[in-house]
């Protein structure tokens, strides 16, 4: 996910950290300094959705406007497909046992 307040941002007009903290206090959204400026520096870890319903509202947006997807990163992340000789199958994935771990059950 690319995370994309600037940009919805300054589309609204609003090209300052300060302004956009403004104007979220003024919807009823109070932010610290240093949360606002996680949120315009970077991509969050976590939004709370009470939060994005205010974002949203103040950019007069979507979510989905916000959280751009990008379905090549996650194609990048995946495992790459081992080959195999035709009839031949996958390997079976047999459970870890470690410590106080059991084999599941049948």
């Amino acid at each position: 996910m690319r995370w994309n307040l600037r940009m919805r941002a300054a589309e609204c007009g609003i090209w300052k950290s300060t302004e956009m903290r403004r104007r979220l206090a003024e919807a009823g959204l109070e932010i610290s300094a240093g949360k606002m400026s996680a949120l315009w520096t970077s991509t969050p870890t976590t939004v709370r959705l009470d939060d994005l319903e205010v974002i949203c509202d103040v950019l007069q947006c979507s979510p989905a406007e916000l959280l751009i997807c990008e379905p090549d990163k996650v194609a990048a992340r995946r495992p790459a497909a081992t080959a195999t000789a035709p009839g031949e199958s996958l390997p079976a994935i047999l459970p870890r046992l470690g410590r106080n771990r059991t084999l599941p059950p049948a």
